[in-house]
């Protein structure tokens, strides 16, 4: 490793100049790092600026970068130096823009930073890419052949990735294959089933290796160096995967659990929009219960979904699948007498076409909340017309079609905890309470057959759809590398399907693009750093194995922590679950965090000038603080800000010493959790709630104010909330007086 060669540069532009004393700025970080050397700049991130640090790296030996100028989430690819570690002090956004210019609070929030950034950067290790002795494969996964499986897998070959394509069916096509006609963008009328083109595209291409009845007995490893079995014809034939693209589709509601409402099981005639496609099959629309032609047909939507008795969700396609079915009820017959009962027509963008072409063709709409299938001597609907407000009765029914929506494939087999399937299910009621969050529910559908130590498939969340239930990352699961798509990440049509399977084949190969350099994926995308684990200290607690929202960390058979560190999203949660602080990242751990705090200047008590530690989640919080300098608002000049990568990686420790270093309060910034969570790592902000809490009991016992340790969250859209939240919890600890370990 080179010899340290530390540089601050401090940018006076932006106002930064006018705001602070960059003089006082330059000679207090040469105060605290004695050798490093030090210059201001104008404009530090044009050209000529970049140019000046480049000359120093390249003539000086410099090769740790102090940037003292604006938020590191600013042109944060102007201050990207090879082989060099850079630091960046956010003295725009934060103190110049947010407080009183050429004041004395601001010019010492501004010396702070300073001081802390430079620790930060003596402290911090270069970051070198995880790089594993076997060989990383590039080879895409796609688990199922339905439309959303089969476009992954020709997308992915079209890019130039060996695919391999596990159908648990004899034939390619899915519940696709079953369709004599298909409604599809543009939506000007229905078509003929084009499945057989990308079936045989697929089945064409030498990239793509298909194997139909076929299963995943288990699936290995982690992302880059999947290893996974499939048993297919009496063998079990081992590949390697980069990554993995979930699409094993869905199955439809059960229609004999609706009641007696709906009339499924009191007449043959009354069947669901699946068994309709078996009827046109035959090639002509008839009455099951005697085959004679159709004339009177209602169409009953939203049977069952919607209602949170049974599917509490919109299963998105079934408003379009009605008016197909009900045009090629027309086109069979066009004096049929078609009626579609809705609650709310869904056919959004270019659907509408399909809507109007219906109405063209005749066929009748009636918007009822309150609907029953009376099935007994004939068939009708009763129904509360709500744009006559009156019920209107439809009989002499040939035919009743109940929308009856979708689940996931995953969503069969009963819960589990994942640590049943390792050490029983009485091991797993005996540690709940222990468990500082209760492990994901995890459905055994037996599709991906994952030997994870959290279980063998995907989490089950909103409706058992393995999504990450986060807007940021469509396709994301909570397993690295494995992203979902089609009907088994929400309900969707066939278009949309098919955009997804694109979106998701994107994120495989972006996956397998990543780790192979040794970057990681969201939401820390391209970070080289990983986690470092010092064995020789653990006590088997398995508090990172519980609380790793990724999967990331397996057991071996003493108990002991397996980092498997493609998996990992370098959150650092299990490095704030660590009660014994074994675990750390080269440029983010514990002790560095802890000497950031206490390298803090703290005023004596007779100052009267209180200081604040704000813990901010990097994701949300920080952003959020940034917007407040961006309107130039202002906030108390009390406060201290540290960055951290989730919340979730806070250590206690990191409370301590900020109580004993003297700080008035400390107020944790972390995102919305709970069932509508919003937190980037999925769980991190519940779990800094849960360790506060821990924290609120050993105040209390130190006869300190459990108030001046507090939680709050908010996003970036609430940063108009910041100054008065701040504000008014310097005004409560002053209420408190100052923090009486300050002299020690």
């Amino acid at each position: 490793m080179a010899e340290k060669k530390i540089a601050l540069y401090v940018c006076s532009g932006c106002g930064i100049g006018d705001a602070l004393n960059v003089a006082d700025l330059e000679k207090n970080g040469t105060d605290e790092c004695k050798d490093a050397q030090t210059k201001t700049h104008a404009f530090l991130c044009s050209q000529e600026g970049i140019d000046s640090i480049k000359n120093d790296i390249a003539n000086e030996g410099v090769n740790r970068i102090c940037v003292a100028a604006c938020s590191q989430r600013a042109v944060y690819d102007a201050f990207d130096f090879e082989g060099c570690i850079t630091e960046r002090v956010n003295i725009r956004e934060q103190v110049a823009w947010s407080h009183k210019s050429q004041d004395e609070d601001s010019q010492m929030m501004a010396e702070d930073y300073i001081r802390m950034g430079l620790v930060k950067l003596n402290e911090s290790s270069p970051v070198e890419p995880f790089i594993p002795e076997e060989e990383l494969s590039k080879d895409i996964l796609v688990v199922g052949g339905g439309v959303a499986g089969l476009t992954a897998a020709k997308e992915s070959a079209e890019a130039g990735y060996k695919v391999i394509l596990v159908e648990k069916e004899a034939k390619l096509g899915g519940y696709q294959a079953n369709l004599s006609k298909v409604a599809v963008l543009p939506y000007k009328g229905i078509s003929d089933n084009n499945i057989g083109e990308l079936v045989s595209a697929v089945e064409s291409s030498d990239k793509i290796t298909v194997y139909t009845s076929a299963a995943i007995e288990k699936t290995d490893g982690s992302p880059g160096l999947f290893s996974v079995t499939i048993k297919h014809g009496g063998e079990s034939i081992e590949h390697k995967a980069g990554a993995i693209v979930m699409a094993a589709g869905w199955q439809p509601y059960d229609p004999s659990s609706l009641g007696n409402g709906y009339g499924y099981g009191k007449s043959k005639d009354v069947i669901t929009n699946a068994m309709f496609e078996e009827l046109i099959k035959e090639g002509t629309i008839a009455r099951p219960s005697d085959g004679r032609t159709v004339e009177n047909v209602v169409f009953l939507q939203c049977a069952g979904q919607r209602d949170p008795e049974h599917l509490s969700y919109c299963s998105s396609f079934c408003c379009i699948t009605a008016l197909k079915q009900a045009l090629q009820v027309k086109e069979q017959n066009s004096n049929a007498n078609v009626y579609v009962v809705y609650k709310e027509m869904r056919t959004a963008g270019h659907a509408e076409d399909l809507y109007r072409a219906a109405q063209e063709a005749g066929v009748i709409f009636i918007r009822s909340q309150e609907r029953e299938v009376q099935a007994g001597n004939g068939l009708a609907v009763e129904a509360l017309d709500e744009l006559l407000g009156e019920k209107v009765l439809l009989d002499n029914l040939d035919m009743v079609v109940l929308a009856t929506g979708v689940v996931p494939a995953t969503a069969t087999g009963d819960d589990v905890y994942a640590k049943v399937l390792a050490e029983g299910e009485e091991a797993v009621e005996k540690k709940k309470d222990e468990m500082a969050i209760p492990p994901d529910i995890i459905r055994a559908s037996d599709i991906l057959n994952l030997s994870y130590r959290q279980g063998p498939e995907l989490p089950a969340l909103f409706n058992d759809f393995p999504d990450s239930h986060f807007i940021c990352f469509p396709y994301e699961t909570r397993r690295t590398g494995i992203y979902a798509a089609g009907c088994v990440r929400r309900a969707m049509g066939i278009s949309a399907a098919m955009e997804d399977a694109r979106g998701a084949a994107m994120k495989a190969i972006q996956s397998v693009e990543l780790i192979t350099n040794g970057q990681a994926v969201h939401p820390r995308a391209g970070d080289l750093s990983y986690a470092d684990f010092n064995l020789s200290r653990c006590t088997q607690c398995k508090r990172c194995t519980v609380e790793c929202p990724f999967g990331a960390i397996n057991e071996d058979e003493k108990g002991n922590p397996q980092y498997q560190a493609t998996r990992c999203r370098r959150c650092g949660i299990c490095m704030g679950a660590c009660p014994e602080r074994i675990i750390g990242f080269k440029d983010y751990s514990v002790p560095i965090i802890g000497n950031m705090i206490k390298i803090i200047s703290m005023p004596e008590e007779d100052e009267e000038k209180p200081r604040i530690l704000v813990f901010a989640c990097e994701n949300d919080a920080y952003p959020a603080l940034d917007m407040v300098g961006l309107h130039r608002m202002q906030y108390n000049a009390w406060v201290r800000v540290i960055p951290l990568r989730c919340l979730g990686s806070m250590n206690l420790v990191w409370i301590a010493d900020s109580l004993s270093s003297g700080f008035d309060g400390i107020l944790l910034l972390g995102c919305q959790h709970g069932d509508d969570y919003q937190c980037h790592f999925v769980r991190g902000s519940e779990l800094s709630k849960i360790r506060l809490s821990k924290v609120s009991e050993t105040l209390d016992r130190m006869q300190l104010e459990a108030e001046r340790v507090r939680y709050e969250t908010l996003s970036i859209n609430d940063y108009h909330k910041l100054p008065a939240l701040l504000d008014e919890f310097a005004e409560t600890l002053d209420g408190f007086g100052a923090n009486p370990f300050k002299e020690f």
